[in-house]
């Protein structure tokens, strides 16, 4: 019973502290990983190719082209953590369980009609969606970012109307004294 209470109410002891000395993968470990995914992912398309109906095969292509468009534009300009956690999970694991789960099908049910292949084409449509969105968020982020960046430039070199050129100091729009 002191136990119980002890677990309820704390047994006047010090929890015990999980230290985590291990800060995780680096920024550029994390996107060589998700690269290394999309090669797998790649190769998975390929391997099942001719076994997938067409649609399938070249929906998933267009999937992957996009995830791996979209990482060469993050290893140059970036993205949130959030977004980079969803590429990769896009990359290592929805799509890639996808076509697993399809693939173990029996064969008679992989055919262009057959209910499994429309399943297949739903998550596939969803995927797609998804991925499109996260390039459009990543590159809308970006243009976000060159706007915040050129309001903060334009506060900087006008102060007081007085806007900061080449030829030096003017004032108002009207190129005022010099």
């Amino acid at each position: 019973m002191g136990k119980f209470f002890d677990s309820l109410f704390g047994s006047g002891r010090e929890p015990e502290r999980i230290l985590d000395d291990d800060p995780g993968p680096t920024l550029a470990e994390e996107l060589e990983e998700t690269r290394a995914a999309l090669s797998e992912l790649r190769s998975s398309i390929r391997r099942a190719g001719s076994l997938l109906p067409t649609l399938a095969s070249s929906h998933m292509r267009q999937i992957e082209d996009i995830l791996r468009l979209l990482l060469d534009y993050v290893t140059e300009h970036g993205a949130s953590t959030e977004q980079r956690v969803l590429l990769h999970s896009i990359a290592a694991d929805y799509l890639p369980t996808s076509l697993r789960v399809y693939r173990a099908l029996p064969p008679e049910t992989q055919t262009d009609e057959s209910p499994e292949t429309e399943k297949l084409l739903e998550q596939l449509d969803i995927l797609h969606a998804t991925a499109l969105d996260l390039d459009h968020q990543v590159r809308t982020g970006a243009i976000a970012e060159l706007s915040a960046h050129g309001r903060f430039l334009r506060d900087k070199f006008d102060v007081d109307g007085v806007r900061i050129h080449p030829d030096g100091p003017q004032r108002g729009s009207e190129g005022g004294s010099r």
